[in-house]
């Protein structure tokens, strides 16, 4: 019998195969890349990467910030909402009341504050009882920080379980933002649970 598995193993990055991380760069750095190709330069501009951005990059701001997890439903009542608020920095009161299935899908949003961010991911692993019931990473993106503009990613739709077994018990999620480097921008903990109907 083996011993309980690392959670630090549930969290490590998967890189898509033929994929290879490069080394990192400011975007000072990225916009002298080819700087004499007038389209590519045209296309970098459209995209905020100029020689002499990179000042912000130095400004104590995290590189990225996760604002808000929304779990969206069509079967939810009219002006129900199911968010966290991640700038309130305050654990989550109660668990999420999910109705048994029924499709939902979770809506994240997210600032890139400065730099060039490549390989954004978010990683959830779901727990009951302590056992692993659920694992997934979604790609996020790579962008170029812009602190005025709020990123907003929508994930494939997914149906809730059911039955009685499914309803017994509290889900334990634990939820991080990553890039392709590793670096962690975010991590915390939620909880939800199963019901025949919404509360």
């Amino acid at each position: 019998m083996s011993g309980p598995s690392n959670e630090e193993d549930d969290f490590a990055v998967q890189n898509t195969p033929g994929y290879k991380i490069t080394q990192k760069k400011t975007v000072d750095e990225y916009a002298k890349l080819d700087a004499e190709d007038e389209s590519l330069a045209r296309w970098k501009a459209s995209l905020g990467i100029v020689p002499g951005a990179a000042s912000a990059e130095n400004s104590g701001q995290p590189q990225v910030t996760v604002h808000t997890l929304e779990l969206v439903s069509p079967t939810l009542p009219a002006g129900k909402k199911l968010t966290m608020n991640l700038d309130d920095k305050k654990p989550q009161e109660k668990p999420f009341t999910i109705k048994e299935g029924i499709e939902y899908n979770v809506r994240i949003t997210f600032k890139v504050h400065h730099g060039i961010s490549t390989g954004i991911r978010y990683i959830q692993v779901v727990k009951r009882a302590g056992i692993t019931v659920d694992k997934m990473s979604v790609m996020l993106g790579s962008f170029n920080g812009n602190p005025n503009v709020v990123q907003t990613k929508n994930f494939d739709p997914e149906e809730s379980p059911s039955g009685m077994l499914a309803r017994s018990g509290t889900y334990h999620v634990r939820s991080r933002v990553v890039d392709d480097d590793g670096q962690v921008f975010a991590d915390w903990e939620w909880s939800f649970k199963l019901a025949k109907d919404w509360e």
